[in-house]
């Protein structure tokens, strides 16, 4: 044999032992055991469960609990007006000035009403003599001298000039101006010798003590708003809160926004308001002294309801609640929870049951 050929078969067998060896190696590795890992034995991080995931907590103790709700309302006049006269005619006399009280029935303004002042003239003298007439025949009448169909016409005629003058008088009133109620006249928008109708403003009159705040609330609060009920307003550039108390309650709630409309009073007896400004609104509807209330972020809602998870033992354990009151941050728990349960506040989306947890910071209601 060659040598050439002895190195080929040489080549041949080695090739044919790697093959084999390939093959046999998974079945007999278990012969030689795991001496050679023996390292790997003890490595605790094969051996380790799940690591611990750090949260914050906190100690459910009593808190004071009020419910509120933020709205935006705007101040009104108590009363408002156009003034204009009931009828046409041209302006004789202004007896108002631009941004001065006036009384309910002050005469502001007349119209020239001569020609009815001088009919009125003429029916009183009228009425004089049908009066004298009348106390004649009233005279004759007791002693059978005229029948009672003389006096009767006389009578009528008498009534019939009273009705003319009642007219009459009605006109002349209606040449004048008068405030319908006590307020603050506006800016006047015209002068004497101006021709009018019942078209015409005149001014503007305004009724500002009281004051009255329109706002809205959300329809699911109706049943709890009612007349009486205290409202807190604030209005911008006034460090102040007002109070005042709802009067009033639309009966029907707005389809479109889903809210009702609320109307309160604030007496503004000093009138350092004005009709027309913005006012956000504060309502306090219900109170809790000793309640149980947790950060709205701990809640988890699910399809069978809200659940937080609870520290026990080291490890986090879920527990579902039923919830009550609501504010911007808190929500208040009815059942599920007691005072002294250590309650996990973050990191809740990544906790499992019986997920080990450490606690690297205690919170204080909820904060």
């Amino acid at each position: 044999m060659t040598t050439r050929k002895k190195t080929r078969v040489v080549f041949y067998i080695f090739i044919s032992i790697a093959i084999l060896g390939v093959i046999l190696y998974p079945k007999i590795k278990p012969l030689f055991g795991n001496s050679g890992n023996s390292s790997l034995a003890g490595n605790p991080a094969r051996q380790e469960g799940p690591r611990a995931l750090n949260v914050q907590g906190m100690v459910i103790t009593p808190q004071h609990l009020s419910e509120m709700i933020n709205s935006t309302g705007t101040l009104m006049a108590d009363e408002e007006t156009d003034l204009s006269f009931e009828t046409s005619g041209r302006i004789v006399e202004i007896h108002f000035d631009e941004g001065s009280h006036v009384k309910k029935g002050q005469l502001m303004a007349r119209i020239n009403d001569r020609p009815l002042q001088a009919q009125l003239q003429k029916l009183e003298a009228q009425k004089r003599m049908v009066e004298q007439r009348e106390f004649r025949q009233r005279s004759l009448l007791e002693r059978d001298a005229i029948s009672q169909e003389a006096y009767d016409q006389v009578v009528t005629e008498l009534q019939v000039i009273e009705a003319d003058i009642a007219l009459i008088e009605a006109r002349i009133a209606e040449t004048e101006l008068r405030a319908p109620f006590d307020g603050v006249v506006g800016l006047r928008r015209l002068s004497e010798g101006s021709y009018v109708n019942p078209n015409t403003k005149i001014a503007r009159l305004v009724k500002n003590r009281p004051l009255k705040i329109e706002f809205s609330v959300p329809e699911r609060y109706s049943g709890e708003i009612a007349p009486g009920f205290p409202i807190d307003f604030r209005v911008d550039g006034i460090a102040d809160t007002f109070n005042a108390r709802v009067y009033a309650v639309e009966p029907k709630i707005d389809v479109g926004t889903r809210t009702v409309i609320v109307r309160a009073r604030y007496p503004n007896t000093n009138e350092e308001l004005q009709p027309g400004r913005f006012a956000g609104i504060s309502l306090q509807l219900s109170e809790t002294n000793n309640a149980i209330a947790v950060p709205t972020e701990a809640i988890i809602p699910e399809m069978e309801g809200e659940k937080v998870f609870v520290y026990r033992s080291g490890n986090a354990q879920p527990q579902y609640v039923t919830i009550g009151l609501r504010t911007e941050s808190l929500i208040e728990i009815t059942r599920g929870l007691e005072f002294g349960d250590t309650l996990l506040t973050s990191g809740v989306m990544q906790l499992r049951p019986n997920m080990p947890v450490i606690i690297y910071q205690y919170n204080q209601n909820g904060h």
